[in-house]
């Protein structure tokens, strides 16, 4: 078996380790040492002090507002590289990066983070260094937001980051939410009366927001999800092992709300494995409006959110952040809502 050695650089205090250094924000640190007047002597004073004692050098001035040195951005996908390559999402939302970040002349280089050791992580190690100008972080847990908090380069979410605090991060989310009540709303309006759930990944606020959404819904009508609630990870296998365990505890269910269209796909099988008829005996709707969606027989009903937007938009954001734009745009949030039953 080769092995392949990868020689990362030294690592080089940045200004964002200066400014957690001194306690303050990015934009503060990068005021003091360009000189600015409207600072307060106090704050000044911790800046310089950790310029000392971190030996910090500054290469040029205003990292955030200066031109950028690479032309290149980083998309991280915390996820393991099968999961990266066997779901459409992601294929998907890179369609949207890319067109953005091609039009302003910038490249992509795609790395994987996985959910392990994030810290330890050679792909946020990188970010480190002078390698790239800005990144964009796809399924971002606490453990990657809290490794990130000293790259010293822009960083924008797609999606809001699971982590304590996601408004210390720039993220693009859809309504994942509104989505899951729309669609619980149209089952009840179908006459569906035991709608039970297949949800996402718990670590993730894709998964959080609709499993709240699929519950709150529910409280709309006076009904609860006693029983009703199975959890997968957003894969197929997850989809249809999640529905034979809901089968066996629940068997009078007569819909199905599933948080990905990957598990719907999931759930389809199992009704079918247990003679269950789709949309006789149980109706189902996904989430998301994956293209597989329209080859089902009969097609999937489904959840569309506008994935190519969501990626295009959360560049958009990132090249606000690197030319200065949206410097002081950190820790704000942009939703992409456009969600509807399709």
């Amino acid at each position: 078996m080769d092995v392949v050695v990868l020689n990362l650089p030294e690592v080089r205090p940045t200004l964002a380790d200066v400014a957690h250094a001194a306690g303050v924000s990015l934009a503060t640190a990068s005021r003091v040492l360009s000189g600015f007047h409207q600072v307060r002597p106090e704050t000044r004073r911790q800046v310089e002090q950790a310029v000392r004692s971190l030996g910090y050098v500054r290469q040029r001035a205003g990292r955030m507002r200066g031109p950028r040195r690479t032309g290149l951005i980083a998309v991280v996908v915390c996820e393991d590289g099968g999961r990266l390559f066997a779901d459409p999402y992601f294929s998907r939302l890179l369609v949207g990066i890319n067109r953005e970040l091609t039009a302003a002349d910038h490249q992509i280089v795609l790395l994987t983070a996985g959910k392990g050791h994030a810290g330890q992580s050679p792909a946020l190690r990188l970010l480190r260094g002078d390698h790239v100008d800005g990144a964009l972080m796809v399924s971002m847990l606490t453990r990657h937001a809290a490794a990130l908090e000293r790259v010293g380069i822009p960083v924008v979410s797609v999606g809001r980051p699971m982590c304590a605090d996601p408004d210390r991060h720039s993220y693009v989310d859809v309504d994942n939410r509104g989505g899951a009540v729309r669609a619980v709303r149209h089952l009840v309006a179908a006459g569906r009366t035991r709608i039970a759930t297949v949800a996402g990944p718990q670590d993730m606020t894709a998964g959080l927001d609709r499993l709240a959404g699929y519950r709150c819904a529910l409280a709309e009508f006076g009904r609860d999800d006693t029983g009703l609630v199975m959890h997968g990870d957003f894969g197929q296998a997850s989809g249809e092992h999640a529905t034979l365990r809901l089968l066996d505890r629940r068997p009078g269910v007569d819909a199905i709300f599933v948080a990905s269209d990957l598990m719907a796909i999931g759930v389809l099988r199992a009704l079918r494995r247990t003679g269950r008829r789709v949309p006789d005996d149980v109706a189902v709707i996904g989430f998301d409006n994956a293209p597989i969606a329209g080859t089902m027989g009969p097609p999937l009903t489904t959840i569309g959110q506008p994935v190519e937007l969501l990626g295009a938009q959360t560049a958009r954001e990132l090249l606000g952040h690197i030319d200065g734009t949206l410097t002081e745009r950190a820790g704000h949030g942009t939703a992409v809502t456009r969600v509807g039953v399709r």
